[in-house]
């Protein structure tokens, strides 16, 4: 899955497969996880927030399934 570099000082970059709905997040220590069955809206908002970490913590982690990859 190609990602998306990011600005942020937990992560490094952010993916997302549409047909999937599989959201992808590297960190900046090297973990890969996956989340599952994520809407594109939920992505984009992700890839356009102010603090990509706060986005995560709020409305992802904990929200969808996840997977370390």
């Amino acid at each position: 899955m190609e990602r998306i570099s990011v600005s942020s000082s937990n992560i490094a970059s952010i993916g997302y497969d549409e047909g999937e709905k599989i959201l992808e997040v590297e960190f900046l220590n090297g973990g890969v996880y996956q989340y599952f069955d994520v809407p594109q809206e939920t992505y984009e908002g992700f890839i356009n927030a102010e603090s990509h970490g706060k986005f995560l913590w709020a409305y992802v982690r904990g929200v969808f399934p996840c997977q370390e990859v």
